[in-house]
């Protein structure tokens, strides 16, 4: 019996040694993905404040409702080869701690990047405990249960960007400068009736573009063409709407416009940044 035992051990550990060798060498794909994994960014050119001849800041809101956003918003659940733009941000903030969040501040307005967050604060904001009732089966009272509810990325259903459009008079170029990208989950109240969009922090962008770079991104037309977030808010390859703009007043265009009104003051202000990009041109 003393002989036997070794001798079992032994080809148990030569059958599960075999079994991981087999497994590791399965490739779900007919070659190894390795090109946007090692991407690198590409640096933003060097830029003069005497060269800035013109400076506007804007905010827009980036809806995944719309079509052409649904890259950003799909899959809902992480697969194998792709994730959301929010499963990414929550990963960096969670595991790798590669981000940093900004709070809103106390009037949860703040989007000067004031407030960087502790990784408790971000864990119990992205993992929050709520109490819920419950009926108890056995007696019929009420009981209360802590719970886990965790922010899904089905929930976070906008995005809103803070940047920069500048003109260069030294390159004669219109560029677009994300400042802040900020997460935007659905709320509701108590009876389950939405009462619109809670943002949940800001996110310096210039620090993101490391972590984009990096999460591939379906491709329409082409698997084997993937691009990535990066690439995405680089080409500008979203939709979005005009919220606000840099005024004497700081005010955001819901304050003074709603519904169609809102939309065509949004308009409005892009058939601006336009005239005034074509005006600074002379033939």
């Amino acid at each position: 019996m003393k002989n036997v035992l070794p001798i079992l051990a032994a080809l148990l550990f030569v059958f599960s040694y075999n079994t991981e060798a087999q497994v590791q060498n399965v490739l779900d794909g007919a070659y190894v993905k390795e090109h946007n994994l090692t991407k690198r960014v590409i640096p933003y050119p060097h830029l003069r404040e005497a060269d800035v001849m013109y400076a506007q800041r804007i905010w827009q809101r980036i809806d995944m409702r719309q079509k052409i956003n649904h890259p950003f918003y799909y899959p809902i659940e992480e697969i194998e080869d792709r994730k959301s733009l929010f499963d990414v941000i929550k990963h960096a903030l969670l595991v790798e701690g590669s981000l940093t969040a900004y709070s809103l501040g106390v009037t949860e307005d703040d989007d000067e990047f004031h407030w960087p967050m502790t990784s408790v604060e971000i864990d119990s904001l992205l993992r929050p405990v709520i109490t819920q009732y419950t009926e108890d089966p056995d007696t019929g009272e009420r009981m209360a249960v802590e719970v886990q509810d965790d922010v899904r990325s089905a929930d976070v259903t906008m995005y809103e960007i803070k940047e920069d459009w500048i003109f260069d008079r030294q390159r004669s170029e219109r560029f677009v400068r994300i400042i802040g990208i900020c997460p935007m989950k659905e709320d509701y109240d108590s009876e389950g009736a939405k009462r619109g969009y809670k943002p949940l922090f800001w996110l310096y962008f210039p620090e993101c573009r490391y972590v984009f770079a990096n999460a591939d991104v379906y491709n329409f037309d082409n698997d084997s063409q993937r691009r990535t977030f990066e690439d995405l808010f680089q080409k500008r390859m979203f939709s979005s709407y005009i919220v606000k703009e840099s005024n004497v007043y700081d005010r955001s265009i819901s304050s003074y416009a709603r519904g169609v009104d809102a939309l065509l003051e949004s308009e409005r202000i892009k058939e601006e940044l336009f005239v005034v990009e074509h005006d600074l041109w002379h033939y």
